[in-house]
């Protein structure tokens, strides 16, 4: 049986997850970074084309710390985090600053890769923050069509100050805009 696997093991040529969850992701401490600036928790829910809760995606961020700026030994801008049974996750961190990168300046972001079952490989996408002066502006986020950059946005929760929440839909008609790097 060449190519065969019977004991449970994954092969090479199958999908992500759900396998790496509980190796990946095992301390929810990489869901907290600490930096300077404003306090933001990012929850995020990952969901699929019905609208149903992924409960063993991984998340990574990347993000500018409060000036813009990335990698600064007092600020590593990494994060990661499985999602829970409801598709959920959430970050608690720093509101990142305006990135000036010689095209222009763009907004604050954070950005985002998302490991899921029934991808072949990890999707990359951005998310931003409603209300944010400077979206008219970001180099980045016009190039997406007007029509789809909602799905980029993430909004003030109800009830919860300083949490914002976004969705991260992996296909259908509000799919999540993804960026081919």
């Amino acid at each position: 049986m060449t190519g065969t696997r019977t004991d449970g093991v994954a092969t090479p040529s199958q999908t992500v997850g759900p396998f790496f969850n509980f190796g990946l992701a095992p301390d929810e401490h990489l869901g907290w970074l600490q930096g300077r600036g404003e306090r933001l928790r990012l929850r995020i829910r990952v969901v699929d084309g019905d609208d149903a809760p992924l409960p063993d995606a991984l998340i990574e961020i990347y993000q500018a710390d409060a000036d813009g700026q990335y990698g600064r030994q007092s600020f590593s801008g990494f994060g990661r985090l499985a999602t829970r049974e409801d598709g959920t996750c959430v970050f608690d961190t720093i509101r990142p600053g305006a990135v000036s990168d010689g095209r222009g300046t763009q907004a604050s972001h954070i950005n985002v890769c998302v490991f899921a079952r029934g991808l072949l490989r990890h999707v990359y996408t951005r998310v931003y923050f409603t209300g944010d002066p400077n979206l008219d502006r970001d180099p980045i986020l016009a190039l997406v069509p007007a029509g789809r950059r909602a799905t980029l946005l993430a909004s003030p929760a109800a009830g919860e100050p300083g949490t914002w929440a976004w969705v991260i839909r992996l296909q259908g008609g509000d799919e999540t805009v993804f960026f081919d790097l």
